[in-house]
């Protein structure tokens, strides 16, 4: 498939696995969808551009390669995405974070933006466009959708697990995005959950119902 990316690191596929035990509980998932956000960026930023700079070391002066051009921009799919952005700012900390508010309508799962605040200068950057699940691919198109009016053009995104009919839906919508998946799940339910999947994961984040 062209321009995705499904993991299949054991560690990876480890955690997901205590993502899906329903006996996990609050910290540690949390914590969980942390690492794994961190292991996902790890491969997703393999391409990241490089420039040399001239450095001091103790012994001499040498050139040597930094990350090139602006300062990415983590965009994280309120709420659900917060837990993933800890995990991106590990590896890349000077990051810029803007947020993008979905909710999803539980009669047509139809969704609905109720806020988007973006970085300035979002052309000039990597958007790295975050959320733990991609079900019917509703509120990850509608997020894509604000990011690209707003001018952003170079786009990844991560999720940890993902429907096939998500996926085929934001394929059609945005072929020229990155996609990022830590395991593709076997199907949606009669109400669009994610199966086996792992319920509810801003609720399981955060310890809400």
């Amino acid at each position: 498939m062209k321009n995705v990316h499904i993991m299949d690191h054991p560690l990876i596929q480890h955690k997901i696995s205590r993502l899906r035990d329903k006996n996990t509980g609050t910290n540690e998932f949390r914590k969980i969808v942390e690492e794994i956000a961190i292991l996902m960026g790890y491969e997703a930023f393999r391409d990241l551009p490089l420039q040399d700079i001239e450095v001091e070391t103790p012994i001499e002066s040498c050139m040597t390669p930094v990350i090139a051009g602006r300062k990415l921009a983590v965009v994280p799919v309120l709420r659900a995405g917060l837990g993933m952005v800890g995990g991106i700012t590990t590896l890349v900390p000077s990051a810029k974070i803007g947020h993008i508010g979905l909710y999803r309508d539980p009669v047509t799962h139809e969704p609905h933006e109720y806020y988007c605040k973006l970085p300035e200068s979002i052309e000039e950057r990597l958007v790295v466009m975050v959320d733990p699940m991609l079900a019917t691919g509703g509120s990850a198109i509608a997020a894509l959708n604000f990011i690209k009016q707003r001018g952003g053009k170079n786009i990844k995104c991560l999720f940890i697990i993902a429907a096939p009919e998500g996926l085929h839906a934001l394929q059609e919508a945005h072929p020229d995005v990155e996609i990022y998946i830590g395991h593709l799940d076997r199907e949606l339910n009669e109400a669009a959950y994610i199966c086996p999947g792992l319920g509810d994961a801003g609720d399981r984040i955060f310890g809400t119902e």
